[in-house]
C-alpha cells in the first residue's frame, strides 16, 4: 500500500512539472505555467550589404483560445537582428502588447553576404479577456489597430507560381510583404536558400508575389509567406 501511495505521489509530481515547465524548441516557454510551443521555419532574412538593409517579417500563430506569453528565435548567423511587433498599451503583458499571432522581424547586419537564416518560436498561454479602454477625448485619441495584417502561407515547389494575398470586401492596401522559409531541423544551406527566389508586386488591393523554387526544393518543404497590410480607416 505504501508502495502503491509513493508511486501515485512520483506520478502527480511528474504531470505537475509537465504543466509547469513544458519542453520547447528554445526558450519561449521559460516562466509560463502552462505553455503550448509553436516553432516557425528557417525564415530567410536578405543579406544584402546596401542601405537601408531590407526586413523580413514572418507572423507564427498561437492555437484558438491562446495568446502569446513567450518568444524565442535561433540563428543561422551572429549578425541577424530579430525583434517582434508589440501593441501599445499598460502593462506591457500577454493579451495587451500581444495577441494570438506575433510578427517577427528579421534583419540582417553582417559586413559581407551570406544564408542569413532565423528560426521564431513562440509560447502560447490560454488567453484571458482584457479590460476596457477609457473614453478619450477626439482630440487626443489613443492609439488603435487601423491595419490588419492578412497572411497567406504556400508551400514553394520546383517551378514558377504566383501568388496573392487580397484584402478583404471595403478594405485598401497600404503596404505589403513576403518572406521565404525552410521547416528543417537545421539552417538551410546557402544553396537551398538561393534556390528560392521572387518579385513583388501591389496593385489592385492586393500583393501579388511571383516565386520560383529551384529543382533541389524537390526533397525540401519550403514556404512562402505573403503579408498585405489593409485599412478601412477613412
Amino acid at each position: 500500500m505504501k508502495a502503491v501511495r509513493t508511486l501515485w505521489v512520483v506520478l502527480v509530481a511528474g504531470v505537475a512539472l509537465a504543466v509547469a515547465a513544458p519542453a520547447g524548441g528554445a526558450g519561449e516557454c521559460e516562466g509560463l505555467m502552462v505553455c503550448v510551443p509553436v516553432a516557425g521555419p528557417w525564415v530567410v532574412v536578405p543579406a544584402s550589404t546596401s542601405i537601408p538593409r531590407q526586413r523580413v517579417e514572418f507572423q507564427l500563430t498561437c492555437p484558438r483560445a491562446h495568446v502569446v506569453g513567450g518568444l524565442d528565435a535561433r540563428l543561422s548567423v551572429r549578425a541577424i537582428d530579430v525583434g517582434f511587433i508589440g501593441s501599445l498599451g499598460s502593462p506591457v503583458n500577454p493579451g495587451i502588447t500581444t495577441s494570438r499571432s506575433v510578427v517577427f522581424l528579421g534583419t540582417y547586419a553582417g559586413r559581407a553576404a551570406a544564408a542569413a537564416t532565423f528560426r521564431p518560436f513562440i509560447g502560447c498561454m490560454p488567453s484571458a479577456g482584457g479590460g476596457s479602454r477609457v473614453p478619450t477625448a477626439v482630440s487626443q485619441l489613443r492609439p488603435g489597430k487601423p491595419v490588419t495584417r492578412r497572411v497567406k502561407t504556400v508551400r514553394v515547389r520546383p517551378g514558377a507560381r504566383t501568388v496573392t494575398q487580397r484584402c478583404a470586401a471595403g478594405e485598401r492596401l497600404v503596404g505589403g510583404s513576403h518572406a521565404f522559409g525552410f521547416e528543417t531541423r537545421t539552417p538551410p544551406s546557402a544553396s537551398l536558400v538561393g534556390g528560392v527566389s521572387g518579385s513583388q508586386q501591389l496593385r489592385a488591393e492586393s500583393v501579388v508575389v511571383r516565386v520560383r523554387g529551384d529543382a533541389e526544393l524537390a526533397g525540401v518543404r519550403a514556404i512562402v509567406q505573403v503579408h498585405a497590410l489593409c485599412s478601412r480607416s477613412s
